[in-house]
């Protein structure tokens, strides 16, 4: 089969760097980490996180709308906005129902059920807001984005843990190559810096512990990385096949040359050991894409900063890329954003091939000694990138991986 090739030709991110993907690059690029306390965690074990501040949300999404949809909606809307317009695309003159959806979370609305359960507990069943349910449910970024803008096509929400993002640009890929549609709107959000969720990653030994300033806690490959924190965001992309991009005079961001994805089947938050499984991803992403393992020139690892999945990770990376390729991880800077971080670090990969500028690990000086990797460390390098993967493993063992290249 002879398969389009699928562009990216519109980008959108909100991040704890920036509102717009031209600030979060560049405050990916500065490698400062914004982690500090969050007032709403007051009392809890974890009381520190990455979240988006500087906006007003409501304000920002307009209309009379904003009441019903939860931070993460928000979020994904945003993004969704910001990347069709980079698209030069405009909602009110295209096709809608040739127009599919596909954004990704990992919690979904799990803060909103939270509020919504308390105002129940204190004050009763009057004190629920009427719109309460539709500030939990999962597929409401997907649902709200094509009701903003008039995307009467398939409209899906995928869950793969920390690697939603990369799952629903995967399907995206899919839908366009098989024809069901000829605009994807794709990429993922989260929300979930709130105190039921912050205790319980405390509670599972995956945060690190408060020790200090919060923005220096989150060192990938670090040798005294100690786990991870929380971040929030979206990011998403507008995909299209290049031929119709062309036709159209657009000039894409990047290419998704292929995806990968295997499930560990081992252990609901440790990831397997031996790294064969998350290998496997990696092996499948590249035979999509029709690549040796040293035809890429970057990787985008999913670097948490606990001790067990950066061991594994940079074991992997050593193995499947002998040739040391320069890594960065995003998580450094914009922490854990959870069903987003595969989205947003995707789309981070795609200004890494646009720029040829690798940023920086946040926080590391140097990779743990034994880890046979080539971390980019304090700032920016200068690199030709032509092909470059995106590494997310999430909780439950779900790992997918998405390989990308210049257009040019």
């Amino acid at each position: 089969m002879n398969r389009p090739a699928i562009a990216v030709t519109g980008l959108g991110m909100i991040t704890p760097v920036g509102h717009t993907t031209d600030t979060t690059w560049d405050g990916v690029r500065a490698g400062v980490s914004p982690a500090a306390t969050v007032p709403e965690l007051h009392g809890c074990a974890v009381d520190f996180a990455c979240t988006v501040t500087g906006i007003d949300l409501d304000d920002a999404v307009g209309g009379r709308t904003a009441f019903r949809m939860g931070r993460y909606v928000k979020f994904a809307l945003l993004a969704a906005r910001e990347a069709v317009a980079d698209a030069g695309l405009d909602p009110a003159h295209w096709d809608g129902a040739r127009v599919a959806v596909v954004v990704g979370t990992s919690s979904g609305g799990s803060a909103g059920l939270t509020e919504q359960a308390v105002a129940l507990e204190r004050r009763g069943p009057e004190a629920t807001s009427p719109s309460g349910i539709l500030l939990t449910i999962p597929s409401m970024p997907a649902a709200e984005i094509a009701i903003d803008m008039k995307a009467t096509g398939p409209s899906l929400a995928p869950c793969t843990a920390c690697s939603s993002g990369v799952t629903a640009l995967s399907v995206a890929r899919d839908m366009l190559t098989l024809g069901h549609c000829d605009i994807a709107i794709a990429g993922a959000t989260e929300s979930i810096v709130f105190p039921i969720a912050m205790t319980g990653f405390g509670r599972s030994g995956a945060a690190a512990p408060r020790d200090g300033d919060p923005a220096r806690l989150c060192r990938p490959f670090a040798a005294d990385r100690t786990g991870l924190v929380m971040g929030e965001g979206a990011a998403i992309m507008v995909l299209e096949r290049a031929e119709d991009a062309r036709s159209r005079g657009a000039a894409p961001r990047a290419l998704i040359a292929g995806t990968g994805a295997t499930t560990d089947a081992h252990h609901p938050t440790s990831p397997h050991p031996s790294g064969s499984v998350a290998r496997a991803a990696v092996d499948a992403a590249l035979r999509d894409a029709g690549w040796r393992a040293e035809d890429v020139d970057h990787v985008n690892a999913h670097g948490t900063s606990t001790p067990l999945n950066d061991a594994t990770e940079a074991a992997l990376i050593s193995r499947a890329y002998p040739h040391r390729p320069p890594v960065t991880a995003p998580k450094g800077v914009l922490g854990h954003c959870m069903g987003a971080a595969g989205a947003i670090e995707a789309g981070l990969t795609v200004l890494t091939l646009q720029h040829g500028e690798i940023p920086p690990i946040a926080n590391l000086d140097a990779p743990e000694p034994g880890f046979d990797i080539d971390c980019v460390t304090k700032v920016p390098r200068a690199a030709t990138v032509r092909r470059a993967v995106s590494h997310s493993f999430g909780f439950g063992g779900q790992n997918a991986v998405i390989a990308l290249q210049a257009t040019s």
